[in-house]
């Protein structure tokens, strides 16, 4: 006997739950990526081109608080001479190698001074001397190094724990900007040094629960539909079954009854 799931109403209802289904996968797996992409909020503050840099007075004034949301990264511009008996070294290991990111003010003609970070050198290299004559000098715009939450180490005379305003404005006579400059490959201060490019933009993963809670409903969803799917041709099935096994009218009369006698006989 003919399956009745294959019957012209039942291919109907197979071809919409299949459907159901593919859309039902494809919303979840679309949901899911969404989920836990990258954020658009997280990928903040990437290095801009040096060749939109601005002003950095036109930015900031000196002792006015950077936040880094708002200018960090940002590639700016800054005329000034350099105060090279000021110059600090800042102990770093680069790749595994022990040595100094080093700065030294860079000093406006309205008396303020921008820390500026020529670049790095390994650990008793010599380090090459800066021009005193007056420079514009265009890089990337940092926040303050945080201290990460370590117990200070003692520094040698000369060095700084870190690259940070409120430690600077004990070491330099001068109204300072927060944060500080990296200067990029090819400027002359950065000559006979490593440059230290600004960080890449934050990528790490965060949870969209609202797209979170849309790939579970469309989960359910579908396994909702190809459950009742099932339970839908199992009750089918059973019903076949059941008008399959039932008695004709010619088997409802028990075995061996008597008719009834014939009139007048």
């Amino acid at each position: 006997m003919r399956s009745p799931l294959f019957s012209p109403r039942w291919i109907g209802i197979h071809l919409v739950a299949l459907l159901v289904a593919a859309v039902c996968v494809a919303g979840t797996a679309w949901q899911f990526a969404r989920a836990f992409e990258p954020d658009r909020e997280v990928i903040t503050n990437p290095a801009e081109d040096l060749a939109d840099a601005v002003p950095l007075e036109g930015l900031l004034e000196p002792g006015e608080y950077l936040h880094p949301d708002s200018f960090a990264n940002t590639a700016v511009t800054v005329s000034g001479r350099y105060a090279p008996e000021d110059l600090l070294l800042v102990p770093r290991q680069q790749d595994g190698v022990r040595g100094h990111d080093v700065i030294l003010p860079l000093v406006t003609a309205e008396g303020a001074a921008v820390t500026i970070g020529r670049g790095w050198v390994p650990e008793g290299a010599e380090i090459p001397e800066v021009t005193t004559d007056e420079v514009t000098v265009t890089g990337w715009l940092l926040p303050p190094v945080k201290d990460g939450g370590f117990t200070p180490i003692a520094t040698e005379e000369g060095t700084i724990e870190r690259i940070a305003t409120s430690l600077l404005v004990n070491e330099w006579d001068h109204p300072l900007y927060e944060g500080y400059v990296v200067l990029p490959e090819g400027d002359p201060a950065a000559e006979g040094l490593t440059p230290v490019p600004p960080p890449e933009p934050p990528t790490g993963l965060t949870v969209n629960w609202r797209s979170l809670s849309y790939t579970v409903q469309w989960a359910m969803f579908g396994v909702s539909g190809m459950v009742f799917w099932i339970l839908t041709m199992r009750r089918e099935l059973a019903d076949a079954r059941d008008d399959a096994g039932a008695p004709s009218a010619s088997e409802e009369a028990p075995a061996g009854e008597d008719q009834p006698a014939a009139a007048g006989s």
